[in-house]
C-alpha cells in the first residue's frame, strides 16, 4: 500500500514537472497571414518573432531546471514537497509553441517569395568553459 501511494505521488509530481523547451511541439500556423507582406516586413517579423521566441525559451528552460531540482531534493529529502512543485506547461508554453509554428510560416512565405530569412536555430549556443 505505501509503494503505491508512493509511486501514485512520484507520478503526479512528474506530471507536475514543466516541459523543457524542446519538447514542446510546434503549432500548426497557416501562412496566409504573411502573404500580403513583402520581405522588409516579413524580416521585421521575423525579428519579432525570433526575439520572443528566444525569450519564452529561456524562461522555459529555467522553469524546467527549476522543477528538476526541486524534484531532485523532494525524492531524496521530503517527498511531500513534491505536491507543491510549481511547474506544469502553461500559457508560455503554448505561446511558444505558436511562435514555433510562426517561424516555419514565415520562413516558408520567404521562400516562396525568395527573401532568404533563415531563422537562427532555437536552442541558444552553449557557453565554452575557459579551459576550452
Amino acid at each position: 500500500m505505501v509503494k503505491f501511494a508512493l509511486l501514485t505521488v512520484l507520478a503526479g509530481a512528474l506530471a507536475a514537472c514543466a516541459s523543457q523547451p524542446d519538447s514542446i511541439q510546434t503549432a500548426s500556423v497557416s501562412t496566409v497571414g504573411y502573404d500580403k507582406y513583402n520581405c522588409t516586413q516579413l524580416s521585421q517579423e521575423a525579428e519579432r518573432v525570433s526575439g520572443r521566441t528566444l525569450t519564452l525559451y529561456n524562461k522555459l528552460q529555467k522553469t524546467a531546471e527549476n522543477d528538476q531540482a526541486q524534484m531532485a531534493v523532494g525524492m531524496i529529502l521530503f517527498w511531500p514537497a513534491l505536491f507543491f512543485l510549481e511547474g506544469g506547461d502553461g500559457a508560455e508554453a503554448a505561446e511558444y509553441s505558436r511562435l514555433k509554428g510562426e517561424r516555419v510560416a514565415i520562413e516558408k512565405v520567404s521562400v516562396q517569395k525568395t527573401c532568404g530569412i533563415k531563422f537562427p536555430p532555437l536552442e541558444p549556443k552553449k557557453k565554452e568553459s575557459a579551459g576550452t
